[in-house]
């Protein structure tokens, strides 16, 4: 059971987000493990038997009080890789490049810390979505406000220039 879906620019591959229950939990940490609650990325290129390729999940662990799964994000326009950024509620945003789908890696990344210091969970927090636009971050941190984060340095590599707009939720042909 997925929550959304991101195809790469070549049509090849898709990364599945798992917002298992529903964000309300804590499952960025050893216990959960790797694979609950983390992307999952198969390769498509034969539509009828898709391949798996790997699990991906932000790599810093967080609090048994802290909600954390992937989440919402959007692909950045780059004309050579496939690099996503990626909400994980009070884990914070993740910049990633999943062109080698086997072999993820994170490029930049950002955590306010925790919302609450209790266990269980407190109220729901953290950043619910992130997307990318010209540039910038803008994420909605659910109790705290909104973040806008300067995407600098080997992560904003190749990500072409001004877009005159973005829908995060509609992947459009590359602009050069």
């Amino acid at each position: 059971f997925w929550h959304s879906a991101t195809i790469s620019h070549d049509g090849s591959k898709v990364l599945f987000t798992d917002e298992r229950r529903g964000g309300s939990g804590a499952e960025c940490n050893p216990t959960v493990g790797p694979t609950k609650g983390a992307d999952a990325i198969y390769d498509i290129t034969d539509r009828e038997n898709p391949r798996f390729l790997s699990y991906w999940k932000m790599p810093r662990t967080q609090a048994n009080s802290e909600n954390c799964v992937a989440h919402n994000g959007n692909l950045l326009p780059t004309a050579d890789r496939d690099v996503m950024v990626q909400a994980w509620y009070q884990g914070g945003v993740s910049v990633i490049d999943w062109t080698d789908g086997s072999n993820v890696k994170e490029l930049a990344w950002f955590d306010r810390g925790p919302y609450a210091d209790r266990v269980p969970p407190g109220p729901l927090a953290g950043s619910w979505s992130s997307y990318w636009y010209n540039g910038k971050i803008y994420s909605n941190e659910i109790q705290r406000g909104f973040d806008v984060l300067n995407l600098t340095g080997p992560a904003r590599a190749n990500t072409g220039g001004k877009l005159p707009y973005m829908n995060a939720q509609t992947q459009e042909p590359l602009r050069k």
